[in-house]
């Protein structure tokens, strides 16, 4: 059984979760699994993650795990008594092979946004642990703790980074959950201070860690739906999420629509109410930037505010975008793939992504080449003119 806890999964998904119990109970979301790196076969596979999916539907929150939750001080005691209640409902998730391409599989999550938010993150473990499993074996740990130790060398050795804070974002590419669950407890170890944490609910519960996340980007997605208007869609998210959270977890995702987009929409306002914000896309030097400038523009000072860093981040990454903003904010680092599954073989580029909500289409303009998903070209035609956001900052 790959999930064993439906806590094996970001904190994220639950903070949302909480949001969308409070504030929209009654919407609708759909999702749609897309794999972008070319020519892996895994219909051949698809056997293997419907039983899995199976397994994952029939788990529930024990005694133990409900408590956890309840001593996070961000999680209200409605929606842990919800949890007590909850469990996946497999009639939510259809899953076939691809009849326009073989080998790719057709994967997508239908239902109330309230009972399918928690499906993304162990369908995408599932996928890639069995996929790795059938094609690599188990994982080769030693190989994974070399690379690792050679990781944590590098910084720590380094000068000037005893204040760097990295956090493990890996669940969702992660090569199996054991090597996930020897990873993390080594990786707090050997970075010590420098450790602030894992985005895994199960792995901090277990292992005694700060579980870390706030929001992603179907939140905002949502809001394209959801209303009052398009153009209002990123203020009425983060709105929301300040009403649901008073103070707490005030980390602003930045990319939804675009760096241009959201410099626009968050004001002295937001400045002022938010702790930091999150870069998940596009070129990070260029993104820090602006964003430190914007904080100036609104006469905050930069210092005050927390840069979190997660798209796509190594070591000498986190060390390059560290050494370039010393002293100048306060910086997270969010490294994922690079830390779960750097075992030998390539990672998969998996997502599953929210596609609609209350039946119309959403979408993330990415500002990376690559990342943006939508399924209807004429909404994303009409989602760069409201926001005006040029077509080459995003693909179709």
């Amino acid at each position: 059984m790959i999930i064993e806890s439906l806590l094996d999964t970001d904190l994220y998904k639950f903070t949302m979760m909480q949001a969308v119990l409070h504030q929209h109970p009654a919407a609708h979301a759909e999702y749609r699994f897309k794999c972008r790196t070319p020519g892996i076969d895994l219909a051949r596979h698809i056997d293997a993650i419907s039983l899995q999916i199976d397994a994952l539907c029939a788990l529930r929150l024990g005694p133990d795990e409900l408590e956890y939750m309840r001593g996070l001080r961000f999680m209200k005691p409605d929606f842990v008594d919800f949890l007590g209640l909850f469990q996946l409902d497999r009639k939510h998730v259809r899953l076939q092979a691809s009849d326009a391409v073989p080998g790719e599989i057709e994967l997508t999550i239908s239902g109330p946004w309230l009972h399918t938010i928690l499906f993304e993150v162990p369908l995408l473990a599932i996928v890639n642990e069995i996929w790795f499993r059938a094609e690599y074996g188990p994982a080769d740990t030693g190989e994974g703790v070399r690379r690792l130790d050679a990781k944590l060398a590098r910084i720590n050795d380094a000068i000037g980074f005893e204040d760097c804070r990295i956090s493990d974002f890996g669940t969702r590419r992660r090569y199996s959950r054991d090597w996930h669950d020897t990873l993390v407890p080594h990786l707090a170890r050997g970075l010590g201070v420098k450790f602030a944490g894992t985005s895994n609910v199960d792995i901090a519960r277990r292992h005694a860690l700060v579980p870390q996340g706030t929001m992603a980007h179907e939140w905002l997605q949502a809001h394209q739906a959801l209303g009052p208007r398009l153009r209002d869609s990123q203020v009425a998210a983060f709105d929301g999420w300040a009403r649901e959270y008073r103070g707490d977890l005030g980390i602003a995702l930045t990319d939804v629509i675009g760096l241009d987009a959201f410099l626009r929409d968050f004001d002295l306002y937001f400045c002022k109410l938010f702790d930091g914000v999150r870069h998940d896309s596009g070129d990070p030097v260029e993104w820090g930037e602006r964003v430190l400038a914007h904080l100036e523009d609104m006469r905050i000072d930069p210092r005050t505010r927390t840069l979190v860093f997660s798209d796509g981040l190594d070591i000498d990454l986190v060390m390059e975008l560290y050494a370039h903003f010393r002293g100048r904010c306060r910086m997270s680092f969010g490294i994922g793939t690079n830390l779960t599954n750097d075992v030998g073989p390539a990672p998969l580029q998996i997502v599953l992504k929210m596609v609609r909500c209350n039946g119309q289409p959403v979408a993330k303009l990415s500002d990376s080449p690559g990342k943006t998903m939508c399924d209807d070209a004429g909404y994303l035609r009409y989602l760069r003119q409201v926001f005006v956001v040029p077509e080459a900052a995003s693909d179709s």
